[in-house]
């Protein structure tokens, strides 16, 4: 039998995550959506992702990942470096009903500490992604 997590998160107690298909695979490559000077991230690693045997870990809206930038700037590449996922081309389904789609898969580029790399977010970002990263939801121009 499962047991409710007592954990909590920074900012409060951690309430249910919405259900966002994970379809961002380990290995594929997403646009980078902020003026950091990456162009093209290619995912390393899904962070506080608890698989199964041979699956292949996989990220969807608003997870923090790792990637590499596969085409950019020179002293952008072979780094690994955070990023935060606001955008899937997957449809999702809200809780309110509504279901959502985006042109593109794209990821913002992020610090340590949770900061921007860029000043700006091209295109809009998601609502799930907003909610949960101010500084994210602070730097978007577009919030669907």
């Amino acid at each position: 039998m499962s047991r409710k997590s007592r954990a909590v998160a920074a900012t409060g107690v951690l309430e249910k995550k919405p259900n966002i298909p994970r379809t961002i695979n380990v290995g594929s490559k997403i646009t980078c959506a902020d003026n950091s000077g990456a162009r093209i991230l290619r995912i390393v690693q899904v962070k506080g992702y608890g698989g199964r045997l041979r699956r292949v870990p996989a990220a969807a809206i608003s997870d923090l990942i790792t990637v590499t930038v596969a085409k950019g700037m020179p002293e952008l590449r072979k780094k690994t470096m955070n990023a935060i996922v606001i955008r899937q081309r997957m449809p999702y389904r809200r809780p309110d009903g509504t279901w959502v789609m985006f042109q593109d898969t794209a990821g913002v580029l992020v610090t340590p500490e949770g900061d921007l790399k860029g000043t700006e977010i091209k295109g809009p970002v998601a609502k799930e992604a907003a909610e949960r990263w101010s500084r994210v939801a602070n730097a978007a121009s577009i919030i669907v």
